[in-house]
C-alpha cells in the first residue's frame, strides 16, 4: 500500500493506492470557496488552510481505503513545483507521518504526478505517447517514453492555458474558479461570433498573453449592457481560440514525433471543448484532472524512496528548474 499526500496549491489531498495502481481512496478537500472572494488563490491563506485540513484528510483517506497505518509500506508527497508555503505544509506532514511509522518517503514532482495519473487502474496507459499537460500554472507538450522519463517538446512562453481561462473568466465577470465557469457559460454561446488571435510562436511552444489581451480590449469596446448580452459568445469564442492553440500544437507534435497516441492531463483536461477537439486522446477521469494525491502515489512507484532519516532535511521547490 502507498499513501500519497498533495498540497501544492489549494487542494488538500490524500490517497491510498496499491502497488498495482488500484485506487483505494482519493480524498480532495478544495479551498475554492475560501479563495472565491479574492478571485484567485491567496498563498498565505492556502497554507494556513492546509494546516487545518491535512490531519482530517489523512484520517478520511485511511478510513475510506479501509486500511490502517500498519498496512502502509511507502509515503509519497509532492515536493514541487507549487506555492512554497502550501508545499511545506504537506512535506512536513509527510515527513512526520513517515518518520513516525518508520517508513520510506518518496518525494514526487507535481508534473510527473499529473503524467502518472495515466498509469492508474482500471485502464493504465503505457508509454510511449504524446502528452498535453495543461494546468493553471503549466502548459507543456511531453514525449513520454517511459513511466519515469519524458522529454519536454514545448511549453508556454507566458501564461499557462489554465491561467488564460481563469483570467478570461475574470475579464468577463464570471465566478471563481474561472476555468469551469468559462466552460459552462461558453456552452450557450457562438464560438464564431468573435475572432480572437491564435499565437503561432516558433517550434512547439505556446503563448496565451495575446488572446487574453484581445479579450480585454473586446470587452472594453462594448457597452456594459452589450457585454451582458454577448457574454456567452465572448466566452465561447475565447475558449475556442485557446483550445485551437493547444490542439494545433498537439497535431504538429504528433506529426513530428510519429507518436500516434495522445493523452491529456491536468486541470484543463476537464475542459469540454478540448475533449471534443481531441476525441482520440486518452483522458483521465475528472477526479484525476484536478490536483490529487492518487497521482502522486502513482508517480512514487517510479521514484527512488528515501529511507529514514535521510528525508528529514528534504526541502520543497516552488518552480521547475
Amino acid at each position: 500500500m502507498i499513501f500519497g499526500l498533495e498540497t501544492s496549491c489549494d487542494e488538500t489531498a490524500a490517497a491510498v493506492i496499491t502497488r498495482g495502481g488500484e485506487i483505494l481512496a482519493n480524498v480532495i478537500a478544495s479551498q475554492a470557496d475560501l479563495h472565491a472572494p479574492f478571485g484567485g488563490v491567496v498563498p498565505e491563506v492556502a497554507a494556513r488552510r492546509h494546516l487545518e485540513l491535512v490531519a482530517p484528510v489523512v484520517r478520511q483517506a485511511l478510513g475510506e481505503a479501509k486500511v490502517t497505518v500498519d498496512d502502509l509500506e511507502l509515503v509519497a508527497v509532492t515536493r514541487g513545483p507549487g506555492l512554497i508555503g502550501a508545499l511545506l505544509v504537506g512535506l512536513s506532514a509527510a515527513k512526520a507521518f513517515a518518520w513516525g511509522l518508520g517508513l520510506p518517503l518518496a518525494p514526487v514532482d507535481h508534473l510527473h504526478g499529473h503524467v502518472a495519473s495515466l498509469f492508474l487502474a482500471p485502464e493504465p496507459l503505457d508509454p510511449p505517447f504524446l502528452c498535453l499537460l495543461a494546468t493553471g500554472g503549466h502548459t507543456m507538450l511531453l514525449d513520454v517514453h517511459a513511466h519515469d522519463r519524458y522529454t519536454v517538446l514545448g511549453r508556454t512562453l507566458d501564461d499557462a492555458a489554465g491561467e488564460a481561462f481563469d483570467k478570461g473568466a475574470r475579464v468577463l465577470g464570471l465566478g471563481y474558479p474561472g476555468g469551469p465557469e468559462l466552460d459552462r457559460v461558453a456552452r450557450d454561446g457562438d464560438a464564431h461570433a468573435f475572432s480572437f488571435p491564435v499565437a503561432r510562436v516558433p517550434g512547439l511552444d505556446f503563448s496565451f498573453s495575446g488572446v487574453k489581451t484581445a479579450l480585454l480590449y473586446a470587452v472594453k469596446e462594448l457597452a456594459a449592457d452589450e457585454v451582458d448580452r454577448v457574454r456567452a459568445d465572448l466566452a465561447a469564442s475565447y475558449q475556442r481560440a485557446v483550445v485551437q492553440a493547444l490542439v494545433e500544437r498537439v497535431h504538429e507534435a504528433g506529426e513530428g514525433t510519429g507518436l500516434d497516441r495522445v493523452a491529456l492531463v491536468g486541470g484543463v483536461a476537464a475542459n469540454s471543448e478540448l475533449r471534443r477537439a481531441l476525441p482520440e486522446a486518452s483522458v483521465v477521469p475528472l477526479a484525476l484532472c484536478t490536483d490529487n494525491a492518487a497521482m502522486i502515489a502513482s508517480a512514487s512507484r517510479w521514484v527512488a524512496p528515501l529511507q529514514p532519516p535521510d528525508y528529514l532535511d528534504l526541502d520543497a521547490y516552488a518552480s521547475v528548474a
